[in-house]
């Protein structure tokens, strides 16, 4: 039981140092900022089409491609896979 509450304690404490801004060992990633449109665009996609593909509301594939909000956490990465090789997301999505 000490080796489960020693292991969660460490990523606790890792958790509160990356919180306040300190060096952590972990490897943190950040998904790129995308330009929603232009993602679109180059998968020849309507709006309707590309969010009913993808899972997406329109309206919220509306705001990212306006501008008036930006795609963040969960919906950022599948946007950036999309973007890397939209022909895997379809597959894996119908499979």
């Amino acid at each position: 039981m000490s080796t489960a509450f020693d292991s969660i304690k460490a990523g606790l404490l890792e958790a509160i140092a990356h919180a306040e801004r300190q060096p952590v060992k972990a490897k943190i990633h950040r998904p790129r900022p995308i330009n929603v449109k232009a993602l679109r665009a180059k998968v020849g996609m309507t709006q309707e089409q590309f969010a009913a593909r993808f899972g997406f509301s329109t309206a919220t594939l509306r705001h990212w491609e306006r501008g008036d909000r930006a795609p963040h956490g969960p919906a950022l990465v599948l946007l950036n896979v999309i973007e890397h090789n939209p022909a895997a997301v379809i597959e894996a999505l119908n499979g």
